[in-house]
């Protein structure tokens, strides 16, 4: 196993106002294919934060009469980390851009790239995306309709932009145009999914000019190092997160374990600044550039993408508060093909929850459970000879491993779901086929009724261990209905790569019939 450090990070969140389930979306993906690689024993290290700076920022805290400080400290404690707890997310890190570390790693980037000529003063006009904190080129600009008519539009995101005249530090990112197409070229898989990759070529194709990274009409911002009359622009100044997280400029033995970034999970409308920006960054620091920045779609409701100023946002709290956690990331895991747009609703979140978590999972833990109790007094047996039938299970449970494990290599968590699902469907096939409440009548002293039992016993075994980094509440719960703690150890030490060997499971094992894992909800949408 390599030492390096299995690195996974969301996007640092901007905190102009509370997260929606898109935040949600982004987070339980990373947290799910970062648990994963724990339960594989790798070392891993899964960060997550916010983004405080920034004129937009700072125009929100003075609309609601109090300081930027003020502001982010309140939005940041009452609504982000909150939302960790709500959606179990089990980050190692959590950083702030308004912590020291960052303010002192970042001005040690920066001081970096001057040092090494990739920086110089000028002159910028031009136009502004306050909304989105981004430069916009003229090509890009249009004249808005409807409600934006007057103003002029950035036609990347929509959104209202301003035109400003200001000094400030550029950094020379047209020299590294023919360097990022190489690099593309050379790492296939370095931007994914192919529609974010094909769309980044094409951006880079078309030319790359200097990027103006400082402002010097505000000071809600890291100041660069050798000019206090100069704030770093914000986007600038995130992205270096992912790296002041890790003891850059500071803490060299432990930048060195964990970088590079095994992964930076993004939304689509911001990869180019992880694809473009980031990695010219690094060159011209003379830093390694991340393994892949995966772009996920957007959530859409009703047809639209999710946003505030469409009053369709949905809160995560509001799903599980109804459905719970497990549930939640459950549903936005397997729903949804990460990497493609994908619509959702009330409605579906609730057929889903009932059809494949209450009857197909919950009720196949529960019937399993309950038979073990009613015909060996809660005490699993041993199987007998295997059939057919039961080997057919155990290869279902082999390929079903095999094939989720690489799922998640593929950054594809709706297949791994699928892959596990069909031992979710397999075992609920077999115990209908095999019937053991029949066998229990017409032949309760043979072998059979136990070797059923005990099969499907040893295939929760591996459920629990499957979904634990997607549904860790319920597989918890269910990992101790198997008696599997005291048995086998700590649900969290059951590796992937030995899930799948039968017969773990000692007979002899207490079996308890759990509370209901999914129970049924009526809901206003029913």
């Amino acid at each position: 196993m390599s030492d390096q450090t299995f690195y996974v990070t969301t996007p640092i969140y901007y905190v102009n106002d509370a997260p929606h389930i898109g935040h949600g979306y982004t987070t339980v993906m990373g947290d799910i294919i970062t648990r994963w690689h724990r339960q594989r024993g790798e070392d891993v290290w899964y960060l997550t934060g916010t983004d405080e700076h920034g004129q937009k920022v700072l125009r929100k805290a003075e609309a609601n009469g109090v300081s930027p400080q003020e502001w982010v400290d309140k939005l940041v404690e009452e609504e982000w980390k909150p939302l960790l707890k709500t959606i179990d997310i089990a980050n190692d890190d959590f950083i702030r851009t308004t912590e020291q570390r960052h303010f002192d790693g970042s001005k040690a980037f920066w001081q970096d790239l001057y040092d090494r000529d990739a920086v110089y003063k000028g002159s910028f006009s031009g136009f502004y995306s306050v909304g989105s904190e981004e430069f916009v080129g003229d090509d890009d600009v249009v004249d808005g309709e409807g409600e934006d008519e007057g103003h002029k539009i950035s036609k990347l995101d929509g959104s209202r932009v301003e035109h400003m005249t200001e000094e400030n530090y550029f950094f020379r990112l047209g020299d590294y145009q023919q360097k990022l197409l190489d690099f593309y070229e050379a790492n296939p898989t370095f931007i994914q999914p192919e529609s974010a990759r094909n769309e980044v070529i094409s951006f880079v194709s078309r030319g790359l000019r200097d990027l103006s990274i400082s402002r010097s009409t505000f000071d809600w911002g890291i100041g660069v190092p050798w000019d206090d009359e100069h704030v770093m622009y914000v986007w600038v100044e995130a992205l270096l997160n992912y790296v002041t997280a890790i003891g850059y400029g500071d803490d060299h033995a432990r930048f060195e374990k964990i970088w590079p970034a095994s992964i930076h999970i993004v939304g689509k409308d911001i990869a180019r600044f992880h694809a473009v920006i980031w990695p010219a960054m690094l060159m011209a620091a003379g830093q390694s550039v991340p393994h892949q920045v995966f772009a996920h779609g957007w959530l859409l409701v009703g047809g639209q993408k999710m946003s505030k100023s469409k009053a369709n946002g949905i809160r995560p709290d509001e799903i599980v508060d109804t459905f719970g956690s497990d549930a939640y990331r459950y549903y936005f895991a397997r729903a949804l093909t990460f990497g493609s747009d994908g619509s959702i609703s009330w409605e579906d979140i609730s057929a889903r929850y009932h059809s494949e978590l209450a009857n197909g999972f919950g009720n196949l833990a529960s019937r399993v459970a309950a038979m073990i109790g009613k015909y060996f007094d809660g005490v699993l047996p041993a199987a007998g000879e295997q059939t057919d039938a039961e080997l057919s299970v155990v290869d279902i449970v082999a390929e079903s491993v095999r094939d989720a494990d690489a799922a998640i290599e593929a950054v594809a968590p709706q297949d791994a779901l699928a892959a596990i699902w069909r031992i979710v469907d397999g075992l609920n096939g077999y115990i209908t086929d095999q019937a053991p409440w029949k066998v229990a009548k017409e032949d309760p002293d043979s072998d059979r009724l136990a070797t059923i039992l005990n099969t499907t016993a040893e295939g929760l075994r591996v459920l629990a261990v499957l979904l634990n980094p997607v549904m860790p509440k319920s597989s918890a719960v269910l990992w101790d209905s198997l008696g599997a703690e005291t048995a086998l150890g700590a649900l969290a030490d059951q590796r992937i790569d030995a899930v799948a060997a039968w017969g773990q499971l000692p007979a002899g094992s207490t079996i308890t019939k759990p509370a209901s894992l999914f129970p049924r909800i009526e809901t206003a949408a029913e």
